[in-house]
């Protein structure tokens, strides 16, 4: 299970690598695939061994989903890794990596296409507002939860930096880190917020083609009077945010029987 969850931690980094090239090259005028999941891995298949490099997604994706169900099912390692609400949260991560190591697997073995992120967003508003009774109200208070969340998460990211509490790395590279986590989460909550905003905009107006997945939301903000240098400083948190999942990776305790986290540095005396 931890090299599973290693594996999957290292793949994640990879599409959230390339999902942020992907945006910058819209950011400068020359990207026209999209810039999401499907768009990073159609641009994988595209490249020379790219099969393999898919399996080896698809793979990670798939370890990725088995650890999260895990810490749903039997807790998280760390303190109070039992908690309600962090083994919650673990199923919620579970059920969308394994939706998305599904839509990987399909593409891969030639059974489906790719979906983007729009579209999903689109059909699954639409038919959580025509299908489900009050599903306009439940749009609207997951745009809002979507809001609420990365607000949270931004916040502890770069106020308390909870998500060094998870990995044993030290010295140097531990700053080094921190470094990348903060401005990767912070671009990250940046994405996940607007996301939020289009849900709740799309149950406002009763309309879901209002509402836009993560290559929508990161086209809108080349349309801000910042224009596209906005664009372009979240798609490179989001290609920062790819190597800080490669680090985690590396040094994250995925299972209660790995090394400890390193302390933080206390106060001088």
């Amino acid at each position: 299970m931890g090299l599973l969850a290693r594996l999957g931690l290292a793949a994640r980094g990879v599409l959230y690598m390339l999902t942020g090239l992907l945006a910058l090259r819209i950011a400068f005028g020359s990207g026209e695939e999209e810039a999401d999941s499907s768009g990073a891995v159609q641009t994988l298949a595209d490249e020379p061994g790219g099969e393999v490099l898919l399996w080896l997604v698809v793979v990670g994706l798939a370890g990725l989903a088995l650890w999260r169900l895990a810490e749903a099912a039997f807790g998280q390692a760390g303190p109070e890794g039992h908690k309600a609400s962090k083994r919650l949260a673990s199923l919620g991560r579970g059920i969308l990596y394994t939706a998305l190591f599904a839509t990987t697997l399909l593409f891969t073995i030639g059974a489906g296409g790719q979906k983007s992120s729009d579209s999903r967003s689109k059909d699954l508003t639409g038919q959580a507002m025509h299908d489900i009774p009050g599903g306009r109200w439940l749009v609207l208070l997951a745009g809002i939860g979507f809001i609420a969340a990365s607000v949270w998460m931004g916040w502890k990211a770069l106020a308390d930096k909870d998500f060094m509490e998870k990995l044993s790395v030290s010295g140097r590279a531990r700053e080094i880190v921190e470094k990348l986590g903060m401005f990767g989460y912070a671009a990250r909550s940046t994405v996940y917020a607007g996301i939020g905003v289009f849900l709740a905009y799309a149950a406002v107006t009763f309309d879901p083609d209002k509402a836009k997945g993560i290559d929508g939301t990161l086209r809108e903000l080349a349309g801000t009077p910042v224009g596209p240098w906005l664009l372009a400083l979240v798609a490179l948190g989001l290609v920062v945010f790819g190597a800080y999942s490669c680090c985690e990776a590396r040094w994250r305790r995925v299972t209660p029987g790995g090394p400890l986290p390193t302390p933080r540095p206390g106060p001088s005396r």
